[in-house]
């Protein structure tokens, strides 16, 4: 399973941050049950920041979850990075520079390593970069402010990605332009808030943790333009 999204934190009540219902939903896709779930956190895409991995512990601490952390800044920081990934229940990919975090995975082998992860049934799932990095590609701010296409990212998913589509105004246009020109293929998107939840490369059903926001596909017409379809999503528990 792979839930990729545009959302998963919220302002805690006694720490900063605490997981959303998309956090949860993750844990749920992992079937686990008699013993706390096992997440492990991955930050590459900002730098594996320190002070961001303890807010995630906490939040971790909050739901009841077993949470680890894979840094990779300034080494790996397990021993062996594979074996880590197979014991979790999920891998859950923060946001930040998806480009970047492209290059450091691949320095260390971790596309090779995630693509058996997840073959071995490890929900794979994150926000942002951690939503693009599954796909084929999408448009990233990893070069600066104005949005450019990025094509090279894992390709455990045979479409395109957008995240935060409501939040930025560059994202539905280029999006658009990028699926009509076919630098992307078929291309899933999600408002702020919204997973997209797919069974090995199957695309299964959008969930949102944040009421009244949307999740849509954008695909090539015969024509050669861009046609968007909204796709309900399925409201998550509180």
């Amino acid at each position: 399973m792979i839930l990729a999204t545009s959302g998963g934190l919220r302002a805690g009540r006694r720490t900063e941050w605490e997981f959303g219902a998309l956090v949860h939903h993750a844990v749920e896709l992992s079937g686990v049950h008699g013993r706390a779930p096992r997440l492990c956190t991955v930050g590459t895409a900002t730098g594996d920041q320190a002070h961001h991995a303890g807010r995630i512990a906490d939040a971790g601490r909050v739901a009841g979850f077993e949470t680890t952390r894979l840094d990779l800044f300034p080494m790996p920081s397990v021993e062996d990075v594979e074996a880590h990934l197979l014991a979790q229940d999920v891998v859950w990919v923060t946001g930040g520079s998806v480009v970047n975090l492209l290059a450091v995975w691949r320095a260390h082998g971790l596309d090779a390593v995630f693509r058996r992860v997840w073959e071995a049934g490890v929900v794979l799932a994150g926000v942002s970069a951690g939503s693009l990095c599954w796909h084929v590609g999408g448009s990233t701010d990893s070069f600066g402010p104005q949005l450019r296409p990025v094509t090279d990212c894992l390709g455990l998913l045979p479409y395109g990605n957008a995240p935060h589509y409501d939040s930025e105004a560059q994202r539905r246009p280029l999006t658009h332009r990028l699926v009509a020109d076919g630098t992307l293929p078929t291309s899933y998107c999600a408002d702020n808030g919204v997973g997209l939840r797919y069974r090995g490369t199957e695309f299964v059903e959008a969930v949102t943790e944040r009421p009244g926001q949307g999740a849509y596909v954008v695909r090539r017409a015969v024509d050669g333009t861009a046609v968007e379809e909204r796709l309900e999503p399925r409201a998550l528990p509180a």
